[in-house]
């Protein structure tokens, strides 16, 4: 019997690659003869990131549009042109049965030739403000998969299904593991512990908000599990060198993010949409600084869409150097407001996301 041919589009940043990773082996779940092809932007992480986790990806010529003025402006709609052209030949060599999009500079041409050639096309918006490819691409698709409700200001609410973000199991299955996770960090049962993420960049915000307050943290007896990303992993370790001893563990990179997450008792992090949904979906309180440079202020709009319902406290990155210190150690003493917090984002988790989005986009094929 055949099975279906399937091609995935997304990229760019972390937030477009995984969640495409996890619904490509949701599909494989499924379908396990699938076959899978990804198609992604030349030089951007995606093309190293999925030969790793095992599908082969095509290159397309293509970036953004800068919104500041940029000679690289120049050169957008050639590409933009070439990556149409490429992608029409990508797709008449591989016949996909469905194509997907979550997100990112390559999905636009794909989707765009794949709506035109009249194959059943779906879309991942993983923001609670979606973007500009997403917004066109809307209009053409098939279906189009979400993670907050309301969407329908962006989309055509017929194609709209609320399946939420898909995340790696791995990194939000945390029951059970505090004791293990407090042992893996080298930290104690009998203090709070503050996980500090920023991405794999980091948050420099984040991080030199913290930095000079660190003594406060110590004599308070709060412990941190700091991410803290390339950005400033060398100027917080030689800042912090002399308190490791007293909880305060410093790490560029932590691939262990469950007992990461099953340590914390707080939260810092950024807003961006798959930051957010691991936060709602161990249930952790939170303080959310979004990055407002994220296209279309995104990153704040996510984190309104949790703290319009006391789902988690928002420090904006121009207030962070003069409260976000505060509004931690505050937050991090007090029993009654973490309870509440955690009591409020758990509605908002939608689990097994990338198994309903798999099946969503299996029911347009004739597999």
């Amino acid at each position: 019997m055949p099975s279906p041919r399937v091609i995935i589009s997304g990229g760019g940043t972390g937030g477009h690659i995984f969640p495409a990773i996890a619904i490509a082996n949701a599909i494989k779940e499924q379908a396990p003869k699938a076959e899978i092809l990804f198609v992604g932007a030349q030089g951007r992480m995606e093309m190293e990131k999925v030969p790793a986790a095992g599908f082969p990806i095509e290159g397309l010529w293509i970036s953004g549009f800068q919104r500041s003025l940029s000679i690289k402006n120049l050169m957008f709609p050639i590409k933009v042109l070439q990556s149409l052209r490429a992608a029409k030949k990508i797709i008449k060599k591989f016949k996909p049965d469905l194509v997907i999009g979550t997100g990112g500079y390559a999905s636009g041409p794909v989707l765009k030739v794949a709506t035109k050639m009249k194959i059943p096309t779906l879309i991942q918006e993983q923001n609670s403000y979606a973007g500009i490819t997403n917004k066109i691409l809307g209009k053409s698709v098939n279906k189009v998969c979400v993670a907050f409700e309301n969407m329908d200001r962006f989309f055509p609410a017929d194609k709209i299904i609320l399946t939420g973000n898909p995340v790696r199991k791995t990194v939000i299955e945390i029951e059970g593991k505090r004791q293990k996770a407090l042992d893996f960090f080298g930290l104690t049962s009998d203090k709070k512990t503050i996980l500090i993420i920023g991405g794999s960049l980091g948050a420099k915000a984040v991080n030199d908000a913290i930095l000079p307050q660190i003594n406060r943290f110590v004599d308070e007896g709060i412990q941190l599990i700091w991410q803290t990303g390339k950005v400033s992993y060398d100027v917080v370790a030689e800042g912090t060198k002399s308190l490791k001893t007293k909880g305060i563990k410093v790490h560029q990179f932590i691939a262990e993010m469950d007992l990461a997450y099953a340590a914390a008792d707080l939260v810092i992090s950024r807003a961006g949409a798959i930051a957010v949904t691991e936060i709602v979906l161990t249930k952790k309180p939170a303080i959310l600084v979004p990055l407002p440079s994220a296209a279309e202020d995104h990153q704040t709009k996510n984190a309104l869409a949790l703290t319009q319902h006391d789902a988690a406290i928002l420090v904006s990155n121009s207030r962070a150097a003069s409260l976000l210190a505060e509004q931690a150690l505050e937050l991090v003493n007090n029993e009654e407001e973490l309870k509440k917090l955690a009591d409020n984002i758990a509605p908002f988790g939608l689990p097994n996301s990338a198994e309903i989005i798999a099946a969503e986009a299996l029911k347009l094929t004739n597999f």
